[in-house]
């Protein structure tokens, strides 16, 4: 059954949260089984280790790029057609909000995907904070915060109305973006070689990175054939979980990509997790960790959108389609997690030892 057959079977809105539910299950199985988390990824990298964690984090970023990119090439997908692209982007958000999340992302002990992940496999600490990171992110967009979050964000934003596209910035040919994706996984493969990492983790990692092309090429073959506007976008965390929320607690509620897609993680990762004997209810260790975890958490909601998105929708997402400030926010998260696990996590661990 092609696309056009189920918008007639069950209409446009249905669809999309349809194509977000597929979607958000491949990344829930895949982030599960492979463990995927930026923040694990930093810590090693602060710790002068290339160990499996970044070998998965590279597996994934790489395999987002080389599928996005040649999709692309193939016509499958049109960057300028993504949300992320099309409008204008705030490199002082990228900064400010990339360093704050990946402050956040540290204390919080975890990224919003793994958080996700971690709470649909029984842990209660990341259902804690999973709810406090969809708060703020919704106080960040349209509550409180939002304020804040526009004046920071318009302190340096992208000229001519939309993002930076990386690669025709630079003044690259087209198949530049798929050339590094490829040398990104043969790092990421030698990477794992030397960690001796089995070969189911290896594809599990890289169905994280294909779920972000599959989001991207799902939305996009929407958009062409929808009678109404539909947002070409893949996976995030910080839009969709807001989002998510309030579809429940909104008398209007409205069906779209991003309510199917959380959904379709705690599926994912739930199953997944009961099939291999790994769920299990888990909870804070005491009251500092509890305290810790829901300070990071606020941090991360509110730093994912002023960065424009999460680890994953700005560092992953945002990546394969080289929005310039994606990649300036993933820098930032990298930057943001390294110094805050050097200057306070290594130092407790030293002074303990």
């Amino acid at each position: 059954m092609d696309l056009v057959s189920i918008i007639d079977r069950i209409g446009e809105a249905p669809t999309a949260a349809l194509l977000g539910l597929m979607t958000g299950a491949v990344f829930g199985v895949a982030a599960q089984r492979s463990r995927f988390c930026l923040r694990a990824a930093t810590v090693e990298f602060a710790r002068r280790q290339l160990g499996p964690r970044v070998a998965v984090w590279l597996l994934c970023f790489s395999t987002a790029l080389v599928w996005v990119q040649a999709a692309e090439l193939l016509g499958f997908f049109r960057v300028e057609e993504a949300r992320m692209m099309a409008v204008p982007g705030s490199w002082s958000g990228a900064v400010i909000g990339g360093l704050v999340f990946g402050v956040g992302m540290v204390m919080s002990r975890g990224c919003p995907g793994r958080l996700l992940v971690l709470a649909s496999s029984g842990n209660l600490r990341s259902v804690v904070s999973g709810l406090i990171f969809a708060v703020v992110a919704q106080m960040s967009l349209k509550g409180i915060l939002a304020p804040t979050r526009d004046r920071l964000a318009s302190l340096s934003i992208t000229e001519g109305g939309q993002n930076l596209n990386l690669i025709d910035w630079l003044g690259l040919p087209r198949e530049s973006g798929l050339i590094l994706g490829l040398a990104i996984a043969l790092l990421a493969l030698v990477i794992a070689r030397r960690n001796r990492i089995g070969v189911s983790t290896l594809i599990f990692a890289s169905g994280v990175g294909f779920s972000v092309a599959l989001g991207w090429m799902s939305t996009y073959a929407l958009s062409q054939v929808s009678f109404d506007p539909v947002t070409v976008s893949s996976v995030t965390f910080s839009g969709p979980s807001a989002t998510t929320l309030m579809f429940f607690l909104s008398p209007e509620r409205i069906l779209e990509f991003d309510v199917g897609l959380v959904p379709g993680v705690v599926l994912g990762a739930g199953v997944s997790a009961l099939i291999g004997g790994q769920f299990r209810l888990e909870g804070f260790d005491g009251e500092s960790s509890m305290r810790r975890s829901m300070t990071g958490a606020v941090l991360m909601g509110f730093g994912a959108m002023l960065a424009g998105g999460c680890s994953i929708g700005a560092g992953v997402t945002g990546g394969s389609i080289f929005v310039g400030t994606a990649w300036l926010a993933l820098f930032c998260m990298w930057l943001g997690a390294a110094v805050t696990d050097l200057l306070f996590d290594q130092r407790v661990e030293r002074a303990a030892a």
